[in-house]
């Protein structure tokens, strides 16, 4: 339990810190990470602009720790958990394709600010690059998993299978076909899972 003046501070500390990043991704989104301003961040988050530079690094060390933050966060765990603990390829492969999903639909609004700002900017590059590493990463866990699991199609060993989740499953994949394309997330989902099987999977595991 937190008590005394340190504990307090701390605590106080943390909900700054909170209340800067929920006004910076609201505003990133809304706005634009170019046209979002500190002082706009720090009147949304009713503190100084100071505090914003001093919590966060101002905008580019905002967006980092987003990006950061979310690719550490709770649920990316529970990913990991599950990619370990399933034992079908098939329910793998729809597990997999609906956790993109559904971290697209949390993430999206957000990433195409990343997106957008990174060729005008080197330090939102880097951080696009720190959510590319984790999706990778990810994804080479199934692949690799699928690989123990016996389910991989002849001729496609793990780094191929890696390759192909990301074609299948980046979020310029997602892009693609909900922005472009018109599709909805459902028709996204189940066009993913149908063909990933189809490439991924060993006539024995598709079943």
């Amino acid at each position: 339990m937190t008590s005394g003046p340190r504990g307090r501070r701390a605590e106080y500390a943390q909900l700054t810190r909170q209340a800067i990043l929920d006004a910076a991704r609201d505003l990133f989104v809304r706005t634009g990470y170019f046209e979002t301003r500190v002082e706009e961040i720090a009147a949304a988050a009713r503190v100084a602009p100071a505090t914003v530079y001093a919590v966060g690094g101002g905008k580019h060390g905002l967006l980092r720790t987003l990006i950061a933050d979310g690719t550490a966060a709770q649920d990316v765990a529970e990913v990991i958990a599950g990619i370990e603990a399933i034992t079908d390829p098939a329910e793998l492969i729809r597990f997999i394709v609906h956790a993109t999903r559904t971290t697209f639909d949390q993430w999206s609004a957000l990433m195409r600010q990343v997106v957008a700002a990174a060729p005008r900017e080197p330090g939102v590059r880097e951080t696009l690059e720190i959510a590319h590493d984790s999706m990778r990463g990810g994804f080479r866990l199934v692949a690799e998993r699928l690989a123990a699991l016996g389910g991989l199609r002849d001729g496609v060993d793990p780094a191929r299978a890696a390759d192909l989740l990301w074609l299948h499953l980046c979020n310029a994949a997602y892009f693609i076909r909900t922005d472009d394309l018109g599709w909805s997330l459902d028709e996204s989902e189940a066009w993913a899972t149908e063909a990933l099987t189809t490439a991924l999977l060993a006539e024995k595991a598709n079943r």
